[in-house]
């Protein structure tokens, strides 16, 4: 049997993929660029359509980071709206498990599946550093191991709370004048580490019991955490050869926890630029690129891993001669990129060779080393492209990002998705009701409700 090409969509917005300088773009914020997002992606039959989160507006050399589109409105706010405007379509918000509790999650995630009909899906997160957490009562933030071990008992403890009501306790049967059968629906007590609760959770099982589990990493306890407790996981891995070594690792991984590879899928994130001819494609490609890095882009992506302030120097020049300075202080608050780069020495010295090696100006050097773009050609390459990395078993399916807000999705979802559906490798119509069904997920055991 052919494997299914599942896609999904990424409103894009806490990154900097996003060309928002384009004429073509519009807002990041009004209601009308979420609806026209979301419709596209039903119209293309995707899986669901996916908010990242962004908790503090990241900075350099002291300012805001106006190089991203800065700011989010509400995850849950923004996905209840499109539930009432959408039919099919998943609704996945990103949720951190550092900054908030476990009550007030499943009290949300339970509405928004109650609202949407079974369509909520959840990716669980953990926040990393101190300077997202100063926005918090708590503040400061946890090692990564017990940033990991919060995140498991979070997801357990929710889970612990939504499945408080079977889902048959509501009867509403006028005759005998019984309303619930089980006056202990909904209680719970829970005491850990982490958690020390107990109550009556107030929302009636949803259609789908409990959302879909999504996690993105890819460290080890990122990848464990998945294997044990995810339904699909996000990744970055843009290469055959890394995403099936990725693949395989993560597959192999869940037998330990009594599950089988058709339990979890890996969807890689996948920027993408669509032409009438691969020459065509590869030219718009060339010209986003230009676009998504100007010379002051590059300059503050430098700045990342040299941490000072290099807005003396010209784009369109060498890579500066001073290294880069070590040490706890960052001049770019709240980037994931500086974690990354755990020894800006090494990494720059690889980039002062790439650059000397192929005359590379500052720009083009981090044209070059952050591309983006997986997916670049015409309709049939881009189908052929992403048919070959599933079934390669690099992936299971593809977050796409597009470059453009609203309207970037347009193009993938009219002429891309139709040469999938004539492959027969992506659907026509939504199979089921719930995202649990139109993933091809097991379902949950325990009774649900219609």
């Amino acid at each position: 049997m052919t494997k299914q090409v599942h896609l999904a969509a990424h409103f894009p917005g806490v990154n900097n993929t996003t060309v928002w300088s384009d004429p073509a773009a519009g807002s990041h914020i009004e209601f009308s660029s979420f609806v026209r997002f979301a419709q596209a992606a039903e119209r293309g039959k995707l899986d669901f359509l996916f908010l990242a989160e962004g908790l503090r507006l990241r900075e350099q050399n002291g300012a805001i980071y106006d190089l991203d589109v800065v700011g989010r409105p509400d995850t849950f706010t923004v996905l209840a709206a499109l539930a009432a405007v959408t039919e099919h379509l998943g609704l996945a918000g990103t949720i951190n498990s550092t900054f908030n509790e476990p009550y007030e999650v499943a009290r949300q995630f339970a509405s928004l599946d109650h609202l949407s009909g079974g369509r909520a899906a959840w990716n669980v997160v953990t926040s990393w550093d101190a300077f997202t957490g100063e926005n918090f009562r708590r503040g400061g933030f946890l090692a990564q191991d017990q940033r990991y071990e919060r995140a498991r008992t979070f997801l357990s403890t929710v889970q612990e709370l939504l499945d408080s009501w079977r889902g048959d306790e509501v009867v509403a049967d006028e005759d005998t004048g019984v309303f619930l059968t089980d006056p202990a629906a909904g209680t719970f007590a829970h005491s850990d580490a982490h958690f020390d609760i107990a109550g009556r959770f107030d929302v009636p099982r949803s259609p789908q019991g409990r959302p879909v589990v999504f996690q993105a990493g890819d460290s080890e306890e990122g990848r464990e955490f998945a294997a044990s407790a995810a339904d699909a996981i996000f990744t970055r891995h843009g290469t055959k050869e890394a995403g099936q070594a990725f693949y395989a690792d993560v597959k192999g991984r869940l037998a330990r926890y009594g599950r089988t590879p058709a339990d979890l899928l890996i969807l890689p994130a996948a920027t993408f630029v669509v032409g009438e001819t691969d020459a065509e494609a590869a030219e718009l490609a060339a010209e986003v690129r230009r676009q998504q890095v100007s010379g002051q882009t590059a300059l503050r992506k430098l700045e990342e891993v040299w941490n000072r302030d290099l807005s003396g120097y010209d784009p369109d020049g060498p890579l500066p001669a001073v290294d880069p300075l070590v040490g706890e202080h960052t001049v770019a608050k709240g980037r994931a990129s500086v974690r990354m780069n755990r020894d800006p020495l090494a990494v720059a010295k690889d980039w002062r060779e790439r650059a000397e090696a192929k005359g590379l100006s500052i720009r083009e050097l981090v044209i070059e080393i952050s591309s983006r773009q997986n997916f670049i050609g015409s309709p049939t390459t881009v189908a052929e492209q992403m048919i070959d990395l599933v079934e390669s078993d690099a992936s299971d399916g593809f977050i796409l990002v597009p470059h453009i807000t609203p309207g970037g999705l347009d193009p993938l979802v009219d002429s891309v998705v139709p040469v999938l559906q004539e492959r027969g490798v992506h659907r026509t119509e939504y199979p089921g009701t719930t995202l649990r069904d139109n993933l091809g997920l097991p379902p949950l055991g325990g009774v649900r409700v219609a």
